[in-house]
């Protein structure tokens, strides 16, 4: 029988040393020192962590600024429409969400795309003769952010670059830096309502650009873009054989005087991974439930992106399956009204903010079509003691207790978002004090050359 021995050999002030010997069947073999290692604590944040930056919160939260105590705050800077409960879903949609959980029968593991009869229904809903779908092309998701990150990650490799919009959602920028791709900003023109430029978007092509991100209707600039934008589009994806990331969570809330087109409707030739969910049509962001629509009909994207999808899915058990049981109901029995009226406030809150900002000094609204935003310039040159829109959204806060993002969180310096989904008296108090702020701190022609001298 074999024996071993480990000899332990320590000289003074020095590190032990291990001076091993192996003795085997009565022979000993010498297999030198090694140095001892004395176990220590070494746990590090994951690189993928540290290259993980939302620029929204990195921005809002170095924001140290209290508001005026005399004045409530009123808060026009995030995007759940819920917040103020002026805008509840329809009765229908909750209904059908109890109905499923006394129900007991969606309170297991679903298969990691989804239900089948879930992914058959929200094709069913979306299917259309331009645009045909199956349940084999739906991938259900946790919300339209997890639906985004599944198509990032599907398309893209480290090292690669996708087209994203500025000013544009934060989340496409987070998403791609945390896995290693490169963001290229192509640039929206507010002059032309917020359309693409789309010979700087086809100059940003490369050899390793994977997919270009279409975020119609827009979500910070409230545009909609027309069937002829969106055709010269998708000609410059078609020309440059580049696959689409379409964002189209705030599809079909558009403004009466509009029309939405789903770009997988305007082509038969690219191939269009469409993003969307329940979280803003139907008022319910908190309830996690969103899906990927597969638009391939020249069959380029193939089996390998379909399973690419299908392994990623399997990472994380996703799609609330209690939402999913309801998802037919919610889909095919929600009143076409409850549609009709949230549109309604949507536009009115959109018409009395556009105007009353529109006859401010400084302020320079863009008119928004849909989705729940609208975006608004500060000709900076009229306020010369800020220094760009973060510190002028600060001193509204802090003079006015109004709070609107600073459109430096979309890449697009010297603008600010409003969110028109506040009740409507909430927006006209808040474009009164917007108002009063600005007549306290604009600065004609004149009066701005003044104070750059007295600098």
């Amino acid at each position: 029988m074999d024996s071993y021995l480990i000899q332990v050999n320590g000289h003074g002030d020095h590190a032990p040393m291990l001076d091993v010997h192996l003795k085997t069947n009565g022979n000993s073999i010498s297999l030198g020192k090694v140095k001892g290692r004395k176990p220590r604590w070494a746990v590090r944040a994951s690189e993928m962590s540290k290259k993980t930056f939302n620029p929204v919160r990195a921005i809002v939260d170095s924001m140290k600024v209290e508001p005026n105590p005399k004045k409530a705050m009123i808060s026009l800077s995030l995007g759940d429409p819920t917040v103020f409960g002026n805008l509840p879903t329809n009765d229908e949609v909750t209904r059908a969400v109890k109905e499923v959980l006394d129900s007991g029968r969606y309170n297991g593991y679903a298969p990691s795309v989804g239900y089948q009869s879930c992914r058959e229904a929200v094709a069913a809903y979306y299917n259309c003769p331009e645009a045909p779908l199956e349940a084999q092309d739906v991938i259900l998701t946790s919300g339209c952010s997890q639906a985004i990150e599944l198509a990032l990650a599907v398309l893209a490799n480290p090292g690669q670059n996708i087209l994203v919009p500025r000013p544009g959602f934060s989340l496409y920028k987070t998403l791609a830096l945390s896995m290693g791709i490169e963001v290229k900003l192509y640039n929206l023109l507010p002059e032309k309502a917020w359309e693409i430029d789309l010979k700087h978007l086809e100059s940003l092509v490369d050899e390793k650009t994977a997919c270009l991100i279409v975020n119609n209707p827009s979500n910070p600039c409230g545009s909609v873009f027309s069937k002829s934008h969106l055709q010269k589009i998708l000609a410059v994806a078609s020309r440059q054989c580049v696959p689409i990331l379409a964002d189209e969570i705030y599809g079909d809330m558009v403004f009466a005087d509009c029309k939405y087109e789903p770009i997988a409707t305007l082509s038969t030739n690219v191939p269009i991974l469409s993003c969307g969910g329940l979280a803003k049509r139907w008022l319910v962001p908190g309830w996690r439930m969103g899906w990927i629509l597969i638009h391939d009909r020249r069959d380029i994207f193939g089996n390998e992106i379909r399973d690419g999808l299908l392994r990623l899915s399997q990472r994380i058990l996703g799609p609330c399956t209690i939402v999913q049981g309801a998802l037919e109901r919610i889909l095919h029995l929600t009143p076409p009204e409850f549609y009709h009226n949230t549109l309604s406030i949507l536009k009115s809150n959109a018409d009395l903010c556009y105007a009353a900002l529109s006859a401010i000094p400084g302020l320079q609204p863009v008119r928004p079509a849909g989705a729940m935003y609208l975006m608004v310039e500060i000709e900076m040159e009229h306020f010369p003691e800020f220094e760009n829109d973060v510190e002028f959204t600060e001193r509204l806060i802090s003079e006015q207790s109004v709070f609107c993002l600073p459109a430096t969180c979309f890449e697009y310096p010297n603008f600010f978002r409003v969110v028109i989904t506040v009740p409507e008296e909430m927006i006209l108090e808040a474009c009164s004090r917007i108002q009063e702020f600005c007549e306290m701190h604009y600065q004609g022609a004149e009066g701005a050359q003044d104070l750059e001298c007295d600098k």
